[in-house]
C-alpha cells in the first residue's frame, strides 16, 4: 500500500511539473501574483465553509453520550481537512484522527466512530447531489458533450457506491467490523476494544433520528454551496470574472473530479487537469485554470500546516476522559485500566 502510494504521489507530481512546464509557470505565477493579498481572503472565506461542515457534524452526533461542544467539531473538523489535504492517507485519514480525538473529548469510542462515519456518509452524500446539480446547470448552459457524458458515468459509479456504503452500514458492515475487532483484541491481547461495542447499534440510532440528520444534510449542503463562492471569489482575484452558475459548475465537478484521484495523494495532477478541461467549458486558459488550483493549494497548505500542529497539540493535551475511557457497565477499576492502556485512541 505504501509501495503504490508512493508511485501515484510520484505520477501525481510528475503530471503537475509538466502542466506547469507546458503552460508556462512564469505566467501562472504571474497570475497569482496579481492575486496578491485576495488569496489570504479565499483562506479565511473557507473558514466559513468548515465552520458549516462542523455545525453537519455536530448534528449528526445528535444527542452520544458525552458530545462536545460546536467549537471542539470546529477544531477537528479543521484537523481533518488538515491530515486529509496534506498526508498520504487516501482523504480519508482525517476521519479516523478526529474520531479518536473525539473519544479523548469524552465520546465513547464506539458514539465517536459512528458519528464519523456517519458524518462522512451525509458528506458523500450531498456530494452527489452538488456534482448532479453542477451538471445539471452544465447540461442547460452548453449542452451535452464528451465531458458531460463521461461525469454522468462517472456520477453513477459514485452514486452506487454511496449507495453500498449507506446499506452496508444499515445491513450489518459495522457489525462485522466490531465483531472482528472484538476478536483481533482477544486473540492479540488489545486493551481498550471492549469500547467499540454497539458501533452498529450507535450507528443506526443516528440515521434513525430524522431531525438531526435532515440538519447535517442541510448543512453539509450549505457548505458544499459555499465552495461556489469560494471559486468565484478565487477567479475574481486572478483577474477573470465567471457567473455563479459556472463557479458552481468549476466546483462540482473539479471536487468529484478530486474525490475520484483519491488513490493520489493530494489528488496532485488530478485536480489540475481537472480544473483544465472544465475551466476550458467557461472559456478559462490552462493557466488560470492551473492558477485557480493552485489558490486551492496555498489554501490548503495556509490552512493544513497549523491543522497539523494543532492535531499535534491536542494529542498531547486532550486526556481521555472517565467517560471516554470507561466501557458502560465495567466497574471504575477496569475503565482505569483501559485509560492507562495503548489503545485506539491514547498516545503513551
Amino acid at each position: 500500500m505504501k509501495l503504490l502510494t508512493l508511485i501515484s504521489g510520484a505520477l501525481g507530481a510528475g503530471l503537475t511539473v509538466w502542466l506547469l512546464a507546458r503552460f508556462g509557470l512564469g505566467h501562472v505565477l504571474g497570475l497569482l501574483h496579481q492575486a496578491g493579498w485576495g488569496i489570504v481572503l479565499v483562506l479565511a472565506f473557507h473558514l466559513v465553509q468548515v465552520w458549516f461542515s462542523a455545525l453537519a457534524w455536530r448534528a449528526i452526533a445528535g444527542g452520544s453520550p458525552g458530545r462536545p461542544r460546536l467549537g471542539d467539531f470546529v477544531l477537528l473538523r479543521w484537523v481533518r481537512e488538515g491530515v486529509n489535504s496534506l498526508l498520504p492517507v487516501a482523504q480519508v485519514g482525517g476521519e479516523f484522527v478526529s474520531a479518536r480525538l473525539l473519544r479523548r473529548r469524552g465520546m465513547s469510542l464506539a458514539s465517536a466512530t459512528a458519528c464519523t462515519v456517519c458524518d462522512l456518509t451525509t458528506e458523500m452524500v450531498t456530494q452527489i447531489a452538488f456534482t448532479i446539480t453542477g451538471l445539471l446547470i452544465l447540461l442547460a448552459l452548453l449542452g451535452r458533450s464528451q465531458v458531460t457524458d463521461e461525469v454522468v458515468g462517472a456520477i453513477l459509479l459514485a452514486c452506487m457506491a454511496a449507495l453500498g456504503f449507506v446499506a452496508g452500514q444499515w445491513l450489518g458492515l459495522a457489525s462485522l467490523f466490531e465483531r472482528g475487532l472484538m476478536r483481533l483484541a482477544g486473540q492479540f491481547g488489545w486493551q481498550g476494544m471492549e469500547e467499540i461495542a454497539g458501533l452498529h447499534r450507535a450507528i443506526r440510532t443516528l440515521y434513525g433520528a430524522p431531525g438531526p440528520l435532515a440538519a447535517a444534510l442541510l448543512h453539509q449542503s450549505i457548505s458544499w454551496l459555499l465552495g461556489t463562492f469560494e471559486v468565484w471569489l478565487a477567479l475574481h482575484f486572478l483577474g477573470h470574472e465567471v457567473s455563479v452558475a459556472a463557479a458552481l459548475v468549476i466546483e462540482s465537478l473539479c471536487q468529484a473530479v478530486k474525490a475520484a484521484g483519491f488513490v493520489v495523494p493530494g489528488a496532485l495532477g488530478v485536480s489540475e487537469g481537472g480544473y483544465i478541461v472544465v475551466g476550458g467549458l467557461f472559456g478559462l486558459s490552462p493557466q488560470v485554470s492551473i492558477a485557480l488550483s493552485l489558490v486551492k493549494r496555498l489554501r490548503e497548505i495556509g490552512l493544513g500546516l497549523p491543522a497539523l500542529a494543532a492535531w499535534q497539540w491536542l494529542e498531547h493535551h486532550w486526556t481521555a476522559t472517565p467517560a471516554a475511557s470507561q466501557v458502560p457497565g465495567s466497574t471504575p477499576e477496569r475503565g482505569g485500566r483501559i485509560k492507562a492502556a495503548l489503545d485506539y485512541g491514547d498516545a503513551p
